[in-house]
């Protein structure tokens, strides 16, 4: 199921395919860096855990000096040699953890690395399909998943696997003739494994699911808490979330009852096995049909059991590694997602005069039949400012897309200084590029930290010409620590207005060549507009600028206002010339002065 061309390069896993190929494959790749140190921790293992498997064998020895009256010194010689491996579990377990622990955790850190490196490189596009609620539960709870895997599989699953060879070596040794019957455990183990396997793994895919949909639920439940308190709507958006809980819920008893059944069904089987074994030793010595000695037959009542505990302890370890699998393969569809913005190999950009045109540019969204935008034709000189205006859907928002390279044109082309958008390093071309959103995106952090996101030694005097030009000085010159004031998340002990402003500072203090507004004024009451407004000109000054505006008062000055239709410009001007032509910049314009 590997695609057999895989690059196999380790620094650097997104290079590798995750999906298709087994969960075990993946987990190998993943782990080639740790490989020695898995080595070590499985030998440390294996001998610290020796008194497990050893102790019955030196326990037939002590019995067998009692009953056949041997000497002395073979008691005191077994008992030795039971300390020597007692004293050495406590410096050898130890190094185990260890070993075992730093492998883990650095596959822990790489994955969830890899997990954030690949969503800063998937499209825009991915994110308006995917609920952030269902990534987050991939970086947190999958990795965790895979790492409980990795940590009981050589905990218990090591220690039953060890056990087994263990019993089974001494027994060819000590018993040769009793060997057959201790074989036959280990079908019986493969074939209950086997049986588990399938149905865990339905089972551990769909509970996932369930698990995923309930964390976009709730990160939709607390984003629109607002909303509901305002409407009232706490009960309604309660029942909603308890149809998911339920669903969860059900999910959930599946898993466990087919745990249930399962581990149940096995327990009784190994038990019963336990017994016969026990008989049969027991009758064997007792008959002399094999020369068993009393001791031995403790022995290998001891081993049966050891078998039986090591698989039922594989067993029970099966939906462990049943929900790890699965969650590495819910990992390979982030890593996997060919929704990518391929940027590597292309042209990078070091100078941005700001000259766009639209050359027939058409662009569909997946899934849609229809197109969002039609044939755009739209030249913009450096420093012009252009006015996206129309109704709602009729594609200022897949222009600005556009224009900051969340999207391609579906066909046609998009120029930048004569340069094809496609043929661009878009990330080098968006540092040249600041963007002002409806809704400021603020971090839980301080003010300085805010204004500077993503830039290495700012000045504070930078700082605070930035606020004084976003008239935004003065408010944080009353918070209570200045600059070091931390905001809240998303800015939560700001006002709207004062939120807004720092979005401009942080756009101001990167001086773009391209600027983006995308309704950066809609919602704020008239003083905060006003102010806003005064330093989105300054902003605007000698910048490419495009303005998406549904108050039409903030877009007079202008170069050119261009009016959207179902995706087709209607119209383009001047407001004057606009007006002029009564059309439905004119019909626009009135129905928000009624």
């Amino acid at each position: 199921m590997l695609n057999s061309n895989v690059l196999v390069h380790q620094e650097n896993p997104l290079e590798h395919r995750y999906q298709g190929e087994h969960p075990l494959r993946t987990l190998w790749f993943l782990f080639a860096n740790e490989r020695g140190r898995l080595s070590l921790a499985t030998v440390f293992f294996i001998v610290k855990h020796s008194p497990v498997w050893i102790a019955p064998l030196l326990t037939a020895n002590i019995i067998n000096v009692l009953v056949q009256r041997l000497p002395l010194s073979v008691l005191w010689w077994n008992a030795g040699v039971w300390l020597v491996l007692l004293i050495q579990n406590v410096p050898l377990h130890f190094l185990y953890v260890r070993y075992l622990s730093r492998a883990i955790r650095s596959v822990e850190m790489r994955l969830r690395s890899t997990l954030c490196r690949r969503l800063q490189h998937l499209s825009i596009g991915y994110y308006t399909r995917t609920n952030t609620g269902v990534l987050q539960s991939k970086v947190v709870r999958d990795v965790e998943a895979v790492e409980q895997m990795i940590r009981l599989s050589f905990d218990s699953g090591l220690a039953a696997v060890s056990s087994m060879f263990g019993a089974m070596i001494i027994t060819a040794i000590r018993a040769p003739l009793f060997l057959p019957v201790f074989l036959v455990m280990v079908p019986i183990s493969a074939s209950l494994v086997l049986m588990l396997r399938g149905v865990l793994s339905r089972r551990n895919q769909r509970f996932r699911r369930e698990m995923e949909h309930m964390a976009a639920r709730i990160s939709e439940m607390t984003n629109l808490i607002p909303i509901t308190r305002a409407h009232g709507l706490e009960e309604n958006e309660l029942t909603r979330m308890e149809q998911t809980f339920s669903d969860l819920r059900n999910s959930g008893l599946e898993l466990d009852s087919a745990n249930a059944v399962f581990s149940s069904l096995a327990w009784l089987t190994f038990n019963i096995l336990n017994g016969l074994c026990l008989v049969a030793a027991a009758l064997l010595s007792y008959t002399g049909l094999i020369p068993i000695q009393v001791g031995d037959v403790v022995m290998l009542t001891s081993y049966f059991t050891s078998l039986t505990g090591s698989a039922m302890a594989l067993v029970n370890l099966m939906p462990v590694i049943s929900k790890g699998f699965e969650s590495v393969r819910s990992m390979g569809e982030v890593l996997e997602s060919p929704d990518l913005e391929q940027n590597e190999g292309k042209q990078r950009v070091s100078v941005v005069r700001g000259d766009f045109e639209f050359d027939g540019v058409s662009f569909r969204y997946r899934d849609n039949e229809e197109s969002a935008i039609h044939d755009i034709f739209l030249q913009v000189d450096s420093g012009e400012t252009i006015a996206l205006v129309g109704r709602s859907g009729a594609g200022k928002s897949t222009i600005v897309n556009l224009v900051v390279g969340f999207f391609r044109p579906t066909s046609g082309r998009l120029l930048l200084d004569g340069q094809d958008m496609d043929t661009l390093d878009l990330r080098t071309y968006r540092r040249f590029l600041s963007i002002v959103p409806q809704e400021s995106i603020l971090f839980e952090g301080t003010v300085q930290e805010n204004v500077t996101y993503g830039l290495q030694g700012v000045s504070r005097e930078k700082v605070r010409n930035a606020l004084r030009d976003a008239n935004a000085l003065e408010f944080v010159e009353k918070l209570p620590n200045g600059l070091e004031t931390r905001i809240g998340e998303r800015g939560a002990k700001l006002s709207g207005g004062q939120k807004q402003r720092l979005a401009i500072t942080r756009a101001l203090i990167r001086d773009p060549r391209v600027l983006i507004l995308d309704e950066a004024t809609s919602a704020l009451d008239a003083e905060s507009e006003a102010l806003i407004q005064e330093a989105l000109e300054r902003l605007m000054k000698d910048r490419t600028t495009f303005v998406v505006a549904h108050r039409l008062s903030t877009i007079r000055n202008a170069n050119r206002i261009v009016v959207l239709h179902e995706g087709r410009i209607v119209e383009s001007g001047t407001h004057g010339e606009l007006l002029s032509k009564k059309g439905i910049y004119t019909r626009l314009q009135a129905n928000q002065l009624e």
